[in-house]
Parts: C-alpha cells; structure tokens; sequence
C-alpha cells in the first residue's frame, strides 16, 4: 500500500495530502527529515544506500533520511527513519535547521536536519535499504564530494557543506539553531 504525504505551501503549512508518486510526478512539495549520527570519536555514521533503491541507488547518504508521512511530525519521522533505517532507539536528536530544497526532478520538500550521538556497533542497519554503513570524517566527506564523479547524493553534499558553515544556495533556511 502507497503511503501518503502532506502537501506543504512555502511557509511549511499543511494544504492538502497525496500519494508518494503523485506527489513526486506532480513537483507538489511535501516534507523529509535527515539524521546525522556521529560516533563517540567524531565520525558522522554514513550509509551507502542499497544498489536496489529506485532513486540514487549505490549512493552515500546521511545516516537517516526519510520522508515524513502524512500527519506524523519532523521528529516522530527521524525518530521511525533511525529505527528503521539504522536499527537504534532512544537516541537523543537535536533539530539544527530547516529548509526547503529540490532534491531532483520534482523533488520538492521542506525537510528539517536533526543531529545525535550513536554507538556505531549498536547499529543494525536495513539491508533492503542499506548496502553498508561507514564511519567518515567530515573533512573526508567534503573530499569527496569535490571529485568530478562523486558518489555521494546531492543533498548530503549540501547537508554537510551547512552544517561545515559553508552555506548553499540550493538551500532555503527557514530557521536554524546555532550552527554547529
């Protein structure tokens, strides 16, 4: 069965609801969390999204990324995506900044980053979703997205460039906590 996703206006105020594929065929804009969990010693958690997902498959992602279904908030997504995606429960997450953005053709959301601690031999991580996890500094990170054929999704490389204060213009805040 399909899931269902809010439909949002600029100001992030719910106007309507639709499927994932309609709401993705139609540009309509909808909302999405991002996790960034790091490790004790400073790596953020990075998985590499199964070879078998329909979009960017093969491509490093942020720890969670997640859309937000229809009537759920930001953080009970966040919450679902590290349960889910990762295998981990009762993490503390903090929001750091919202933002809408395209993510590609007609990939429209508005989706908040949030940022937590984890121990990396806790995860277990989806294999249907997730071809592999990997520990990365962010310096390590920023390298790579530099390389003509990187492999790494777009909006991590924006995601990482903010949260490294060096600010996007694919990237329209909304609001942000102090930056990190």
């Amino acid at each position: 069965m399909e899931e269902f996703f809010d439909i949002v206006d600029d100001e992030d105020q719910v106007i309507g609801r639709e499927t994932r594929s309609t709401a993705h065929r139609l540009g309509l804009q909808h909302r999405g969390v991002h996790v960034f969990l790091f490790a004790p010693d400073g790596k953020l958690l990075v998985q590499k999204r199964s070879r078998d997902r329909a979009q960017y498959p093969s491509l490093l992602d942020c720890t969670v990324s997640e859309h937000v279904k229809a009537g759920e908030s930001y953080l009970e997504a966040a919450v679902r995506g590290m349960k889910e995606e990762m295998g981990v429960e009762g993490i503390e997450i903090k929001p750091l900044v919202r933002f809408r953005m395209n993510y590609g053709p007609n990939d429209n959301e508005i989706s908040t980053l949030y940022e937590g601690m984890v121990d990396p031999d806790k995860v277990t991580f989806d294999p249907d979703e997730i071809e592999g996890i990997e520990l990365y500094d962010l310096a390590e990170l920023e390298e790579m997205s530099n390389r003509k054929n990187a492999t790494i999704c777009g909006w991590f490389i924006e995601l990482t460039g903010w949260y490294m204060r060096k600010r996007s213009k694919k990237i329209n805040i909304l609001w942000e906590n102090s930056a990190p």
